[in-house]
This record gives C-alpha cells, sequence and structure tokens, in this order.
C-alpha cells in the first residue's frame, strides 16, 4: 500500500460512526494477530526443512561458545 493509499484510509477511518470504527479496529487486530501467527507458522517451516536437510546445529550453551570461539579464529 502507498502512502497516498494509507493516508486516504486513515482519512476515511476518521470520519467513521464510534461503531463503525469499533468494529474496524476489532478486524485489522484480527488480521494482524492472523498475520503473524502465519509469519511464525512460516519460519517454523524454515527451520524444520533446514533441520531435515542438515543446515541447523544442535547442542547446549557449551557447544554455541565453543562453535563461536572456532569461529572467530577463521577472522
Amino acid at each position: 500500500m502507498t502512502g497516498a493509499n494509507l493516508n486516504n484510509v486513515l482519512d476515511d477511518f476518521s470520519h467513521l460512526p464510534m461503531e463503525d470504527k469499533e468494529y474496524a479496529f476489532e478486524v485489522i487486530q484480527k488480521q494482524l494477530m492472523k498475520a503473524k501467527r502465519d509469519a511464525i507458522a512460516d519460519r517454523a517451516g524454515q527451520a524444520k526443512t533446514s533441520l531435515k536437510k542438515g543446515m541447523v546445529k544442535k547442542g547446549g550453551l557449551k557447544d554455541l561458545r565453543e562453535d563461536l570461539e572456532s569461529d572467530e579464529h577463521l577472522h
């Protein structure tokens, strides 16, 4: 959405009756929550794919520190 379109939406919103503003707010809030859930699900899917391809390292904090320290020596 371009800035001009967003400004039009906001201007139209400001002219709505209070009841319609509240309804629009609820609808937008639900859509935002769904979009966030979808983004989390997509990221989880990417992580599963990376895990299946062996592109993910497993381990604890000690393993992470050792891995980071070994990478420092490469630079």
